[in-house]
């Protein structure tokens, strides 16, 4: 498993609230929610490995 690295985000208050209902309505924690959408975020734009031992290796 990948180590993860611990950053502040600074978000106003309503990009939290929305991201928050989100969250919520996956099933997933705000952090998990986040963690998420980044990395579909960039599978589709392709700067990220698809195949999860590839993400392992690159970090």
């Amino acid at each position: 498993m990948a180590q993860k690295k611990a950053f502040p985000l600074r978000l106003n208050q309503g990009t939290y609230d929305a991201l928050v209902r989100w969250a919520d309505a996956d099933l997933r924690s705000l952090n998990g929610q986040i963690e998420y959408l980044l990395r579909e975020s960039l599978r589709r734009a392709k700067r990220m490995p698809t195949d999860p031992h590839e993400e392992a290796e690159s970090t």
